[in-house]
């Protein structure tokens, strides 16, 4: 197995006094009909969907009307981080500032826009031309992804030795997500499950951060220096090694690596915690960031802008919590 797979145990520090707030980006494949509906009576949200309109050639709301077409790449991407930076410009006079941002694979870009390194129209471009460069990359190197439950890392590298497979986003110490070629994902599947590991198998193919999409970077790059991405006013998480990005170069690099470079999504919670924060929200769309933080930080507060029937209830509740 490409890439060695090593796990870190890290104790959890001792409870805080004072709570702070983190906000999360949710990444690909949670998309639905309402993702917009909460948000359509906000004047700040509606000012980012007209903008985005205008960058984008069409209403992304106009795409919920045909949902097997939200699920594509090209046009998931920037459906998502147009609905992220939305849903936060509507909750953002109504929240204390976060202590800090973090969004997952795609997730992560709009976390730029929300820390305002990104304007609507730089979020939208950078968007379309993700998805594009990766879906490019994958015509040249299909693949495929394969979530592993129940099996340690050092386990899962002996199954996947001499296969073209790689580590994409580390979850926990015994759950992660492997990507690579699609006839080494399908053995590394039969392996896995031999051994008692839960599998299943993502409906994609894309081996999204892993080296199949080394051709998706310079591209990207490209768009990212060409954009007005500036210093991000609120420190972003980067996914690859949960470093605290306050500098538009450090942004511009860590979203390249991100292609190509594992999620280590599992130290992203643990640093999120670290850094004392006890209340997040997750932007959506869906809510799994949440019950990640729930299931692994019983102490730790986390809900999904999805779970209130409405922004201001959402913000209410942050409110509440931080008090």
């Amino acid at each position: 197995m490409r890439g060695s797979l090593q796990w870190v145990l890290v104790r959890a520090p001792a409870p805080v006094a004072c709570m702070s707030f983190a906000l999360l980006c949710s990444g690909q494949g949670h998309q639905h009909p309402g993702m917009f509906d909460k948000l359509e009576p906000d004047p700040e949200a509606q000012r980012v969907l007209k903008d985005a309109a205008r960058a984008l050639g069409a209403d992304v709301r106009a795409w919920l009307k045909g949902p097997d077409d939200i699920f594509g790449n090209f046009r998931a991407q920037p459906l998502i981080c147009v609905a992220q930076l939305a849903a936060w410009r509507a909750l953002r006079d109504r929240l204390p500032m976060p202590a800090l941002l973090a969004g997952y694979s795609v997730g992560e870009l709009t976390s730029y826009a929300c820390a305002d390194a990104l304007d609507v129209r730089d979020l939208c471009g950078l968007a379309v031309n993700r998805a594009r460069a990766m879906d490019e990359s994958a015509r040249l190197h299909p693949g495929a992804l394969l979530v592993v439950d129940g099996l340690r890392g050092e386990e899962l590298e002996r199954l996947g030795d001499g296969l073209e497979i790689w580590r994409a986003i580390i979850l926990s110490e015994t759950r992660c997500i492997v990507g690579g070629i699609s006839r080494d994902v399908d053995r590394l599947a039969l392996a896995a499950r031999a051994r008692g590991a839960q599998v299943q198998g993502l409906r994609v193919r894309i081996a999204a951060h892993t080296p199949l999409l080394s051709s998706a970077v310079a591209p990207f790059r490209a768009a990212l220096e060409a954009s007005n991405f500036s210093a991000p006013r609120i420190p972003v998480m980067a996914g690859v090694d949960a470093s605290m990005v306050t500098r538009s170069d450090d942004g511009i690099e860590l979203l390249c690596r991100q292609l190509t470079e594992p999620i280590d999504w599992s130290r992203c919670l643990q640093t999120i915690y670290e850094r004392g924060c006890r209340v997040v929200l997750e932007l959506g769309p869906g809510a799994a960031l949440a019950r990640m933080i729930h299931e692994r930080f019983p102490d730790a507060q986390a809900r999904s802008l999805d779970d209130f029937r409405s922004v201001r209830g959402a913000a209410e509740w942050v409110r509440s919590r931080i008090a």
